[in-house]
């Protein structure tokens, strides 16, 4: 039986540390041109399709059955998952989206008076994560092309720095290439254990990760859900194991620039990321529940923005 080449193998992987093997081994990579034909009536057209958006996906759920309480009336929970919603699209706090909502609530559906406090505790009522939910399955495409990683999201300026950035909410999402969010996580489990998890959520043709996901069971994993898989190798890793991980860093060792280049495909979900916080901001929930509720709400709007812009990219085709 013929013997691996661990060593030869071990040492490309440390190829890609040196800084001038890295312009030998890299493939050129082509930025992705923006179709401003597009992307510009997006833009134009961003605030009436949204809440267009929010009004119908949201009156499309279903809701869970409440038993009514002694005392004042509960609000509709659609009610409260819109204005959810509106408050993240805009970026305002609960006291000026109160003013807001009494001349476009209508519009949105919204017939109750809705104040600044009944739309804060909003954010935190299950009923309302369950619509969401149901808005963020409901409102997703997949190109098939996924990739995967981890991020904080920052609940001050402080810790945008490396070394505080696990101490606010820490994210871990998969998206395909067109920076379409498949599903996420922010429970605080460590990304690589959550990722097994998470990949049972998903379909696709490949998925790519960076080498905090490298783990001998993710890659098995991934393989018997039928997806190709590209992990960013360690120097440490062997090609001893079994036939996923084997065929994997084969395929590396024998052609590296098909691998790579199908592999850095995964700079899309790092884009996303940056776009993510950039766009929105700064998390200002504290409790887990209201947390949960204004990512899901984020993403939600994320996805319709992209969504929209590449369906006009289908139409000007």
């Amino acid at each position: 039986m013929a013997r691996l080449p661990n060593k030869a193998f071990q040492q490309t992987v440390a190829l890609l540390k040196d800084k001038d093997a890295k312009k030998e081994i890299y493939p050129g990579t082509k930025q992705r041109k923006i179709v401003w034909p597009a992307y510009t009536p997006t833009q134009i057209q961003a605030l009436k399709e949204t809440l267009v958006f929010i009004r119908d996906s949201v009156d499309a759920c279903s809701m869970r059955s409440t038993k009514s309480k002694v005392g004042r009336p509960l609000t509709n929970p659609k009610s409260l998952a819109k204005a959810v919603l509106f408050c993240e699209f805009i970026g305002t706090s609960e006291r000026e989206a109160e003013g807001w909502l009494e001349l476009i609530g209508p519009f949105l559906g919204i017939y109750e008076d809705l104040d600044d406090w009944v739309i804060g505790r909003a954010y935190e009522r299950p009923e309302v994560a369950y619509i969401l939910q149901q808005v963020f399955m409901n409102n997703k495409e997949s190109d098939g092309l996924l990739s995967g990683d981890g991020t904080g999201l920052e609940r001050s300026r402080k810790q945008n720095y490396a070394s505080n950035k696990k101490q606010g909410t820490y994210m871990t999402s998969i998206v395909d290439s067109r920076e379409i969010v498949q599903t996420f996580d922010i429970s605080g489990v460590q990304e690589c254990q959550i990722m097994h998890e998470l990949v049972k959520q998903v379909t696709g043709g490949s998925i790519r990760l960076d080498a905090g996901f490298n783990d001998r069971a993710l890659v098995e994993l991934i393989d018997k859900l039928g997806m190709a898989c590209y992990v960013y190798p360690k120097i440490s890793n062997n090609l001893n194991g079994k036939i996923a991980w084997k065929s994997m860093y084969l395929n590396f060792f024998f052609d590296i620039y098909s691998w790579l280049k199908e592999y850095h495909q995964r700079s899309h979900c790092e884009s996303f990321h940056s776009a993510f916080k950039r766009v929105y901001g700064i998390m200002t929930k504290v409790k887990y529940a209201s947390r949960l509720s204004q990512v899901s709400a984020r993403i939600i709007l994320h996805n319709r923005r992209r969504l929209a812009y590449f369906s006009r990219i289908e139409k000007s085709s």
